[in-house]
This record gives C-alpha cells, sequence and structure tokens, in this order.
C-alpha cells in the first residue's frame, strides 16, 4: 500500500511503499511521546525504505533520542525543523525499513482489528488506559515483531 504524508505547515510531502500499514502498535515510552507530541502514545508503521520520496527534505532536521544509560540512539527521528512534526523514524539496525508516524500519514488507514500496547512501563499516569477485549498489552517490547504481527492478524 502506498502511504502519502506531511507534516502540518505542508513544507514537506512524502510518500512510501508499506507491507505493514496497520496502525496497531501502540508505544508509551517517553522518546515517542515526547517526539511526537501525543497523548500517551504514538503510532509507528512499517515501510520499504527504498520507496521513501521526499519532496521539501531541506525541512528536515534528524534528533537522536539520549537514552537513560546515557548513550545515544542509533535510531534517526525525522521532523519538519518549520513546524516540528514527527514524521518517521529510521534505524541502521535495520536499514530496509523506515517507520512512519501514522499522524503525518494523510492517506487512509486500514482499521486494525486489535492493538498492541507496549512500553506500559513508561506510561504516565494522566494517560487513560482502556484497552480493548483482545488487545495485547506490554510492560516493555511485544513479543512478536511488527512483520510478525501482520502475518498473524492482517494476513501479509
Amino acid at each position: 500500500m502506498q502511504l502519502d504524508g506531511s507534516c502540518h505547515c505542508g513544507a514537506v510531502h512524502f510518500s512510501v511503499d508499506a507491507d505493514a500499514p496497520y496502525p496497531f502498535n501502540l508505544c508509551y515510552c517517553s522518546i515517542c511521546r515526547k517526539t511526537a507530541g501525543t497523548g500517551g502514545f504514538a503510532i509507528n508503521l512499517g515501510a520499504k525504505a527504498d520507496t521513501l520520496k521526499i519532496e521539501g527534505e531541506e525541512h528536515i532536521n534528524t534528533y537522536r533520542a539520549h537514552m537513560e544509560d546515557g548513550s545515544i540512539s542509533s535510531a534517526e527521528r525525522r521532523f519538519c525543523r518549520e513546524c516540528g512534526t514527527a514524521l518517521w523514524l529510521w534505524s541502521p539496525e535495520w536499514p530496509e525499513l523506515v517507520h512512519p508516524h501514522a499522524g503525518a500519514i494523510d492517506t487512509p488507514l486500514p482499521v486494525p482489528p486489535e492493538h498492541t500496547h507496549m512500553m506500559l512501563g513508561s506510561k504516565p499516569d494522566w494517560v487513560l488506559f482502556r484497552p480493548a477485549d483482545g488487545d495485547r498489552c506490554f510492560q516493555e517490547y511485544p513479543d512478536e515483531s511488527l512483520a510478525q504481527w501482520h502475518e498473524r492478524v492482517a494476513g501479509s
């Protein structure tokens, strides 16, 4: 599925092909919450890095998160430097993938049949947590990858 995305101010537009377009994986970690400016979680999709096309690349900056142990993450979080919109994450550990933020996607996304709530150990108290029946919940990382979830649930 081709995903088209943009930032809030319109300086950046992008497209990417995704085999994993369901916005199912809700991350409550402080990095995702704070860099994406979300109300409790961020949703990253899975897409093919070699299909990423960008208009307005000169308006994009990169942030590498500072980890609790004092190290700096190798993952690159791309955002619009004009309006601050979180656009996608790319990691050298999985160079074939790019993870667009669902909030930056303009293409209508399919509704997932279930959600995975991850990094609940980082969820702030003010975030209301009401998982639906059948949702999977993890204090840290889930026990299956993005691709495994799609194979099991979405059949892709």
